[in-house]
């Protein structure tokens, strides 16, 4: 020990101009390197030819290995955050030999940060270091790298007051403006990205993740980096630059509009997932849903992007997987609208990330999810489900111990519940305002009318002292949270195809569908219905070609390059129950 001591003692000095000072767990340290004379003369752009990583070590032998990014000139830095508070040790390996094979040593302190994101309870998300429970609640600020200062500045004091937890926003930017980061495929801009990394920080510490778009589409990755060994290093360089902070990776900002999308994006998530030591949560962009993308194993979640509540509820049944929504209402449709989007999402049991209007950080949109944010940390979000046991109205609930009701039209719920005592509140959706009704309710059966029957309104039942009793703990076992297996059998199917009915079919004239109900009963008193088609031999994955019981099909001419393709539709539907049901039919497609 004493030998190792002596040596690290030794090399402290020498294999770096700057080591962080002792820094709070999960807060990025860097450890900093500049080129001499002649590292630099034989690495005239050592973005492309300076290779240097560190190994670290924390005091719980907890290991990572972080690679070094270029920060200018001669400018090379290690970003890490540690995760435990103690002495971690470092080795360095590098093509440069003065820094190869070099040790060291840095300080983490104690932190009250609850550190980064991880999936949990199938559809939910906890904090990897607390194990608290984290709720999702996203906007995009696209243009948050490059935004006047002063916008920023407002944005994100505003967003941290109103406690949203994410904001996405573009690293390339959109289409055309990729050389503000990148000169050229190997010449990336430092000052750029050290005002990017601000931007990251100041989120951070406004108590929010930063989703990072790498790009807007494939097209617009693929024309900047030409080569897979070109794009290859952007994605080494953007973790090793940013997988230190709070963030989590969204890839594309669209995948659909580029052909050959899902092979890219298998490529960069399963390269991300093995450079980044932290695992952050991993996805992409879409125009419906990433749903066709999951069977490649690389994304942490779902995407959805629309306002089709057939999407959301249909899919929470087939995918283990949690679900975030980027494009559940737009303010432009009004507040009533975009409130009503924002509590219909949540009960197809997604997290709700929106597109709001940076330049009006208090908007009423906004202050409807400000709203939704206080009401949902009262409750276990981390436990809630689609429940199904009522009539009039929408729900989550963990069964026995609480009930959210949403009642969007109706004016009354009726639901059946466990036999317990109940407190009861009403939540005005549009107020934020919060009223408890002064007797409990013991029952097995709740039938409530909505304090005013034009309005929206939320009905919670909560057993407030049971809950303050599990709050002791945030386990994540107070319910089992199975998927259900969905129905196939096509004799148990509750309703039948009308259309299409013509084989082939063609993208250009793309047929009508149609689904009757075979008979009435409480199951089918409602019925959500999503229709998916794929051409399995292009390797593309399905699209979502329509919703609802009748319409037209939107068929992608993207989903094949030759015509005619053997075409597998897929229908689900899912009854007033949750129960889900699917149907398979292969047809001939035409161009």
């Amino acid at each position: 020990m004493r030998l190792f001591a002596a040596a690290l003692a030794w090399a402290l000095p020498a294999i770096a101009q700057q080591i962080c000072a002792p820094t709070p767990a999960y807060s990025p340290c860097e450890i900093v390197f500049e080129l001499d004379d002649a590292e630099a003369k034989a690495h005239p752009n050592p973005y492309l030819t300076v290779d240097l990583r560190a190994e670290l070590r924390s005091p719980r032998a907890r290991t990572i290995l972080m690679p070094a990014y270029w920060d200018g000139g001669r400018r090379m830095v290690i970003r890490f955050s540690p995760m435990d508070p103690g002495t971690w040790d470092f080795r360095l390996t590098s093509n440069l030999e003065r820094f190869n094979g070099k040790l060291g040593q840095l300080q983490a302190t104690e932190s009250a940060d609850q550190g980064f994101l991880q999936r949990a309870n199938v559809h939910h998300w906890r904090y990897t270091e607390s194990l608290k429970a984290h709720l999702w609640m996203g906007d995009a600020f696209h243009e948050f790298a490059t935004a006047p200062p002063a916008q920023f500045d407002v944005y994100a004091e505003a967003r941290g007051k109103q406690k949203f937890t994410h904001v996405r926003g573009f690293v390339l930017g959109r289409p055309g403006e990729e050389k503000r980061a990148f000169a050229s495929p190997d010449q990336p801009m430092p000052a750029f990205f050290q005002q990017l990394d601000k931007r990251v920080l100041a989120l951070n510490q406004q108590g929010m993740f930063a989703d990072l778009i790498l790009a807007h589409d494939g097209k617009q990755l693929t024309t900047l980096f030409t080569s897979w060994q070109q794009r290859e290093r952007f994605l080494k360089y953007i973790v090793s630059r940013y997988a230190a902070f709070h963030i989590t990776w969204q890839l594309l900002h669209e995948f659909e509009s580029f052909d050959d999308s899902r092979t890219l994006l298998k490529e960069m998530g399963e390269l991300v997932k093995k450079m980044d030591p932290y695992q952050h949560p991993r996805a992409t962009g879409t125009t419906a849903t990433t749903g066709p993308l999951a069977p490649d194993a690389w994304m942490s979640y779902v995407n959805h992007h629309t306002p089709d509540d057939a999407i959301g509820a249909i899919e929470h049944h087939v995918f283990p997987a949690p679900f975030v929504n980027t494009g559940f209402a737009s303010e432009q449709d009004g507040p009533d609208v975009f409130r009503k989007r924002l509590w219909n999402t949540s009960m197809n049991g997604q997290y709700p990330s929106a597109m709001l209007n940076p330049a009006a950080p208090d908007s009423p949109s906004a202050k409807a999810m400000a709203a939704w944010q206080e009401f949902f940390a009262r409750t276990r979000y981390w436990e809630l489900e689609p429940y199904y046991d009522i009539d009039g109205a929408r729900c989550l609930a963990l069964p026995g111990t609480e009930y959210i009701v949403y009642i969007e039209k109706s004016g009354y719920a009726e639901l059946l519940i466990e036999k317990h005592g109940y407190d009861v509140f009403w939540f005005n959706p549009r107020t934020g305002e919060l009223t408890k009704e002064k007797k409990e309710y013991k029952g097995e059966k709740y039938f409530a009318e909505a304090p005013t029957k034009t309005d929206d309104w939320v009905l919670h039942l909560s057993r407030e002292g049971r809950k303050e009793g599990m709050l002791r703990s945030y386990k994540f076992e107070s319910r089992p949270n199975l998927m259900q297996e969905i129905e196939q059998n096509p004799t148990k199917m509750p309703f039948e195809i009308l259309q299409p009915a013509t084989d082939p079919f063609s993208v250009s004239k793309p047929p009508k569908y149609e689904v009757k109900l075979k008979r009435e009963t409480r199951g089918t008193r409602e019925m959500r219905y999503l229709w998916t088609g794929e051409v399995p031999t292009e390797g593309r994955g399905y699209r979502v070609l329509g919703t609802g019981a009748q319409g037209t099909l939107q068929i992608p001419e993207s989903l094949a390059k030759i015509f005619p393709a053997v075409f597998n539709m897929r229908i689900y539907a899912i009854n007033a129950v949750g129960k889900v049901y699917s149907v398979d039919q292969v047809h001939r497609l035409a161009k």
